[in-house]
């Protein structure tokens, strides 16, 4: 009675025009998310398939080992402390820190302490007192 019909005005474009933002955020996901993640799933495979007899390694479980056996392409023998070996999947590593290279923040021994090395607060604070 008083409002009159609204009719939908067409969009500027015609079909094309909706289908550019489509296209766009796909794009965007592709560099923004898929790509990385395929990058690091590659890395991974690489990083797994070079694993050798006396790499330490870190399973996705916090179990830290060495290498004993290599069984076949999905299994490994690891030694989790002396005499102790378990079986692991090659797929659930986590990290592995070749033998030539030490685990990155860890098992390193500080500096040993020397006399007079305790800085100027410690010998305002009496911290190398013995």
């Amino acid at each position: 009675m008083f409002i009159s019909p609204a009719y939908a005005q067409t969009a500027g474009g015609g079909e094309w025009g909706s289908l550019v933002p489509l296209v766009l955020i796909f794009v965007v996901f592709y560099f923004l998310l898929i790509r990385p993640q395929q990058k690091r799933a590659k890395n991974h495979r690489n990083m797994l398939a070079a694993v050798v007899r006396g790499d330490k390694i870190v399973t996705g479980g916090g179990v830290i080992g060495t290498v004993t056996k290599v069984v076949n392409d999905d299994e490994l023998a690891v030694e989790i402390a002396e005499g102790i070996k378990v079986r692991v999947q090659r797929g659930l590593i986590a990290s592995v820190h070749p033998k030539s290279q030490p685990p990155a923040g860890g098992e390193t021994t500080p500096p040993p302490n020397k006399e007079g090395s305790g800085g100027i607060l410690s010998k305002f604070l009496g911290g190398n007192k013995k």
